[in-house]
């Protein structure tokens, strides 16, 4: 292991729930060590088109266009540095109180003194380019069958961890201390067991 300060990057779509666990425990991470933290938006619509999906979920991922849009047009406006802020304001909306639609996209917004008008661009494609080509750099590092969220660590990424509840305190260092070693390892790509837990939100 190196003493230099490791560079995470994390993708999201605000309405994965594994995602938000994961997010929970990066964020622990760092509030108790060193690490240059990037965020960087997703998309469950992006990576599920041309999927045949069922009509309940293909409605689901057709609703989650609303929410990462707007943090993209928030990163296009203002840059990198308010999306990990609005990305919690979403998340906590969407995966604690249950919120959804314009409420939810107006209250993100106000909740971290963002302009109201970019709750404009949920329904607009305008900035569709760059919100996929964001997303296409998490995908070019772990590969199309996978999802999110994505976090690499000085360049090396992988689907996950995907981990519920979210480790806090010395757990959630120790995660991220063993996770930062596998990155280490040329040719490491997969450990997976079946999930039998649901996301444990609170």
């Amino acid at each position: 292991m190196t003493n230099s300060i490791p560079r995470v990057d994390f993708w999201f779509d605000p309405a994965c729930p594994w995602a938000w666990m994961t997010s929970r425990w990066i964020v622990e991470v760092a509030s108790q060590r060193d690490i240059d933290l990037h965020w960087h938006v997703m998309s469950l619509a992006v990576l599920n088109e041309g999927r045949d999906l069922p009509a309940d979920y293909r409605a689901h991922i057709d609703q989650t266009w609303g929410p990462v849009r707007v943090v993209n047009a928030a990163r296009v406006r203002h840059g990198e540095g308010v999306v990990g802020d609005l990305y919690t304001a979403f998340g906590t909306r969407i995966h604690l109180r249950k919120q959804s639609g314009d409420e939810l996209i107006a209250g993100a917004l106000a909740d971290v003194g963002l302009e109201s008008d970019l709750a404009d661009y949920a329904a607009s494609d305008e900035l569709d380019e760059s919100l996929r080509a964001s997303h296409a750099e998490g995908i070019a590092l772990v590969g199309e069958d996978v999802g999110t969220p994505i976090v690499a660590i000085d360049g090396k990424g992988y689907f996950g961890p995907v981990v519920t509840p979210a480790p806090t305190g010395e757990a959630a260092l120790r995660l991220f201390d063993g996770l930062l070693l596998l990155t280490s390892v040329d040719g490491f790509y997969e450990l997976k067991k079946t999930r039998t837990s649901g996301p444990i939100l609170d």
